[in-house]
């Protein structure tokens, strides 16, 4: 039954996802420094830096908003948008990078992004991500880290974390205006999604967040990939605790000989379910990401 209703889920997203009326869409943005902003729309949440001569965008959500994202951004500076950087691949994330790319955006990401997004992806429950164009893919590519220079005094630091929500996700940090972009390692008071088809991870996760904590202070702005800018450690430090509280419970339940489904029916996240399973995550999926990637 929980396979033919995840199956109907599938199908019911991917309907949507056709179906979606994309002029109703409106891109709004929030100023967090003199030089950057965040912008909102549908989709994860895009990061744009101004420099001396160009404009630096992290993330492009889907395709047919790329006209709407390039005309908001008009409405903060006259700068061109010149380069684009991802936080990983998924299409939410990575969908307007050919159009961005066509109207002369240089694109760059984690070498693992390219990889995939080159190369047909399963994604589970039958879904399949085609490969994407040539022009959408990563022209530019890192292992590890890398420094952009903005112009200014400014720079904006590429970071490659652990495998967490995919295998390419990257940090990118400001810290001249104390602001850093954590893409979807960071869900704003909702469960994360854990792509265990793309390499994700619940100990990276949370070795990850423990080393955001590490480079944060109380007046970092952070932007999620999904949700709400925050200002400071306490939202990310009671996501960490809820994650690393959850996992201690699916870790010991699985280490008693529960199955997963008997795992998901012992309410192990029942104090948090009216809040962070709100979201995109309910219990069940979380449990089940936990249960199949932790060590």
């Amino acid at each position: 039954m929980k396979k033919i209703t995840y199956l109907v889920f599938v199908f019911t997203c991917l309907w949507s996802n056709a179906q979606r009326d994309w002029s109703s869409v409106e891109i709004t943005s929030e100023k967090l420094s003199d030089n950057i902003y965040v912008l909102y729309g549908a989709g994860g949440n895009i990061g744009l830096a101004i420099g001396e001569k160009n404009a630096f965008v992290i993330d492009d959500q889907f395709g047919p908003l790329s006209e709407k994202i390039l005309g908001h951004v008009k409405t903060l500076t006259n700068k061109p948008v010149k380069w684009v950087l991802n936080t990983h691949w998924h299409g939410d994330h990575t969908g307007g990078n050919e159009n961005m790319a066509n109207q002369g955006a240089i694109i760059i990401a984690h070498e693992n992004v390219r990889k995939r997004m080159s190369t047909k992806q399963e994604r589970g429950g039958g879904r399949v991500s085609e490969p994407s164009p040539e022009a959408a893919l990563p022209i530019l590519t890192f292992n590890d880290k890398m420094t952009l220079y903005l112009g200014g005094g400014k720079s904006m630091h590429a970071m490659h974390v652990n495998d967490a929500h995919t295998d390419g996700d990257s940090y990118y940090y400001f810290p001249e205006d104390n602001i850093l972009h954590m893409g979807d390692n960071f869900f704003v008071g909702r469960y994360p999604y854990i792509d265990l088809n793309s390499g994700g991870d619940i100990d990276g996760l949370i070795s990850n967040v423990t080393m955001a904590l590490g480079i944060i202070d109380d007046d970092t702005k952070i932007i999620p990939g999904h949700g709400k800018v925050t200002v400071g450690k306490e939202d990310l430090k009671k996501y960490k605790e809820v994650i690393s509280e959850l996992r201690e419970r699916v870790i010991k339940a699985r280490s008693e000989g529960n199955s997963l489904e008997k795992t998901q029916k012992l309410g192990l996240s029942k104090e948090w379910d009216s809040t962070f399973g709100q979201g995109f995550i309910n219990a069940d999926r979380i449990v089940e990401f936990i249960y199949k990637s932790a060590d």
